[in-house]
């Protein structure tokens, strides 16, 4: 075994082709495995599609059909290079997370409106 792989410095596998990417997002009908957004319900959804190694490639995971699937921008950010043992326990962190992301993000955005109506309102 070469040195390289013993100190962990093996190469990671090579980024996806356009067309190996494109058969990935046509295998998964360009909906998010994660969220389930639909990649061909409009343009603003099919531009946010992305491939993402379940695997991660940082992580030594392949480039395989089986390592690769479709998700949103937004829930392969969430995802990042964390490992899973399989597809449901890393949608089950996402879809989790993504709960937690819109509850701060609510919150944060009351408090922003309240205080925007205040400095609005007049003051006797």
């Amino acid at each position: 075994m070469p040195i390289s792989n013993l100190l962990g410095l093996g190469r990671t596998a090579k980024p996806l082709t356009s067309a190996e990417g494109r058969r990935i997002l046509e295998r998964d009908q360009y909906r998010c495995q994660y969220c389930g957004l639909d990649g061909m319900a409009s343009f603003e959804n099919y531009l946010i599609m992305t491939v993402d190694f379940l695997h991660p490639r940082a992580k030594r995971g392949k480039k395989t059909a089986a390592n690769l699937l479709t998700a949103c921008r937004p829930c392969n950010v969430i995802k990042g290079r964390r490992v899973f043992p399989g597809i449901a326990e890393a949608k089950e962190y996402v879809l989790q997370r993504r709960g937690e992301l819109n509850r701060e993000w609510e919150a944060r955005m009351k408090e922003l409106r309240g205080r925007a109506a205040a400095a609005a309102s007049p003051r006797s």
